[in-house]
């Protein structure tokens, strides 16, 4: 079979995702038929629910691929979710946001401490991220009374409004409408300390096509390169599309990192997995072969774990 016969015949790929502006570049891909000329048809599944919601669906082998906090994935790859990191997406770090209700009495931080949290779902980033805030502001959690599931922003919306819930943690930049809305009230900030999002796919996907596997995120890179480097065209993009202020998109793409390779650093890798077995995120630590993809892997001759 010659190359024209093979792109002639579609591949199809579903790939899940949060409906947020980290993953225009994925949409543009799409949009623009670069994956098309590649003889690959994208599925796109909007997943609202975050990375909780995607870990099931990658679990219930709905989705090929899933762009996912990395957090919540490694933590779930742990918990048996048979899937692998087959590259970091987004290098920077996700700055989350920390909200109440803007009818609660808590106007600072440091009112926190014991409240309960709306998260979207356990091992999902709204809920991993609250152990980071809480060690970063010398807080504890108890993990059996300080979380309320909600689902989604929908659910966390509800229980601010209601008291059910007094904290809430989601992407800055795409919370901030509700904020200027005067719906939330912004408390502050926290950085992840690893890059925020990961490109995961399912092993039984990668045991069948590792080479469209490949070709997918060889498009996808360039579409994160194209578009890092239209910086003026797709700051209006961003605003526009996700209903962001332009000064708030232009902050926000000028931190954003993209990771633009397929190839995983074993001792950037072992760093993260030390942090997240420190916050307690995960229950120990697995070899980087567990969680990533081994091809690529960038293994250090010199390394120790």
């Amino acid at each position: 079979m010659d190359l024209l016969e093979l792109k002639s015949m579609k591949r199809v790929v579903s790939v899940g995702g949060v409906p947020e502006h980290f993953n225009l570049a994925w949409h543009l891909a799409n949009e623009n038929g670069n994956f098309s000329k590649e003889g690959i048809e994208i599925q796109w599944v909007d997943v609202p629910g975050g990375t909780g919601a995607m870990c099931k669906a990658l679990r219930d082998n709905e989705l090929d691929i899933a762009i996912t906090l990395t957090e919540g994935i490694v933590a779930d790859i742990l918990a048996g979710n048979p899937s692998k990191i087959v590259q970091f997406y987004v290098n920077s770090p996700l700055r989350w946001g920390i909200y109440t209700g803007v009818n609660s009495s808590i106007t600072h931080l440091d009112q926190i401490n014991g409240r309960k949290y709306a998260i979207s779902r356990y091992r999902s980033g709204s809920h991993l991220m609250a152990f980071v805030n809480a060690r970063n502001l010398g807080h504890t959690i108890n993990p059996e009374t300080d979380f309320l599931l909600v689902g989604n922003m929908d659910g966390a919306r509800k229980a601010l409004a209601s008291g059910e819930a007094e904290v809430f943690m989601w992407e800055k930049y795409m919370t901030k409408p509700l904020v200027d809305a005067r719906e939330f009230r912004f408390l502050g900030e926290c950085k992840t300390p690893w890059p925020c999002f990961a490109v995961v796919a399912h092993n039984n996907f990668i045991e069948k096509d590792v080479e469209l596997l490949s070709k997918v995120l060889e498009v996808v890179n360039e579409s994160c390169y194209t578009l890092k480097f239209k910086e003026e065209e797709a700051t209006a993009m961003v605003a526009w599309r996700y209903q962001l202020k332009l000064e708030d998109a232009k902050q926000w793409f000028s931190e954003l990192e993209y990771a633009y390779s397929e190839e995983i650093d074993e001792i950037q890798l072992i760093s993260i997995l030390n942090d997240l077995k420190s916050l307690q995120i995960i229950p120990r630590l697995p070899a980087p072969e567990e969680i990533c993809f081994s091809r690529n892997l960038l293994v250090h001759a010199d390394n120790t774990y």
